[in-house]
């Protein structure tokens, strides 16, 4: 517990420890938001607009890999009760929280500080974080925090409408690159992931991070970062500061959908920066396909001219090898990608010249 951010944070100058190299801090992390990032609305998706809107997200994933959704149904005041929830857990004393804390990773539901390989590193994030599953929702509750009170029924109720959300995205994704419906549904977003970063107040928010460049490694994610600056995407070089947004989510495409749709949408990557003065509480759910769900481009998204640029391989497999890479993530998907030689031998014998 002693080695939680939130619990030595005050007055303190910065730990050589949270000390990022030049070339991957952050420096001059206030970025301006920019204005073209894509903010869709979800109520014109029933009506007459809906194929509009399915392009604008069909664009947004090829382009930015992320956006953020507006009027997507699920009620301001559940988002406020359940991000309330979570400050007051992360301002639980001590004693309240030790049940949950853990420095086992496959613990399934723990509170820790950094990230998963905090032992093995050598330079640390600056954040606490909570980690849950949420699905089947009967069965995870039981392990969930105790504390506050009303944690485990605002939370619950918040999750059923997060993956309600995702859910429809998804829908409006499979449509857009003419998949069947319900494409995505069963083991291709079967589990359901809650993490929940803290990040207290830093006092050199240019030299560390709270989560360093990354893309996400599950289907989708569904983000509320709160009303504290802090999140930025990488896009053709550059730092691009995501404007906190009155009552939105902000939506990340994961690294399966890219695979699936072979390469037709793009996982972004993203990093979250600290603030000097003020805390910051997000809460992102994942959507993963089962650890058993086979993933492979699908054929109908390889265009005449295209090969598969992936090998089918179990979701576990890719998770496996993820967690490994220990942040260096841009490795990630380099084992899956079917090589030259590969993709000949799975196209069979080459045709005969006359």
């Amino acid at each position: 517990m002693e080695k939680l951010v939130s619990s030595w944070f005050n007055d303190r100058p910065l730990p050589q420890s949270y000390i990022f190299p030049p070339d991957t801090r952050p420096g001059n992390h206030i970025i301006p938001g920019c204005s073209t990032i894509p903010v869709v609305d979800l109520g014109k998706a029933s009506g007459c607009d809906r194929t509009g809107i399915v392009q604008q997200i069909l664009e947004a994933s090829r382009e930015f890999g992320f956006f953020q959704v507006i009027n997507h149904g699920v009620l301001e005041s559940l988002v406020n009760d359940t991000m309330n929830v979570f400050k007051e857990f992360f301002e639980l004393p001590a004693e309240d929280k030790v049940g949950v804390y853990s420095e086992d990773p496959k613990q399934p539901c723990r509170l820790y500080t950094g990230s998963p390989n905090y032992d093995s590193e050598k330079i640390h994030l600056w954040r606490d974080n909570l980690k849950h599953p949420c699905h089947p929702l009967e069965e995870c509750i039981k392990i969930w925090p105790q504390k506050p009170t009303r944690y485990r029924e605002t939370v619950a109720t918040y999750s059923i409408e997060a993956k309600k959300l995702g859910l429809r995205i998804l829908e409006l994704v499979s449509e857009g690159l003419g998949l069947s419906s319900g494409f995505f549904g069963d083991k291709l977003s079967e589990s359901v992931l809650l993490s929940v970063n803290h990040y207290p107040p830093c006092p050199d928010p240019s030299l560390t991070l709270g989560v360093s460049k990354h893309c996400d490694p599950n289907l989708l994610t569904i983000l509320h970062q709160g009303d504290v600056y802090g999140l930025q995407v990488y896009k053709d070089d550059n730092w691009i500061g995501v404007e906190p947004l009155h009552n939105a989510f902000v939506v990340n495409i994961g690294y399966q959908l890219q695979i699936i749709s072979n390469n037709k949408l793009k996982s972004a990557e993203h990093r979250a920066v600290t603030n000097l003065k003020l805390a910051r509480t997000t809460a992102a759910f994942f959507i993963n396909p089962s650890d058993d769900c086979i993933i492979e481009p699908v054929k109908s998204l390889i265009g005449a001219d295209e090969s598969p640029a992936y090998r089918a391989f179990r979701y576990e497999e890719f998770l496996l090898h993820y967690i490994s890479l220990t942040g260096d993530t841009e490795k990630s998907v380099e084992p899956f990608k079917l090589r030259l030689d590969q993709i000949m031998l799975n196209s069979g014998p080459p045709p005969q010249l006359p």
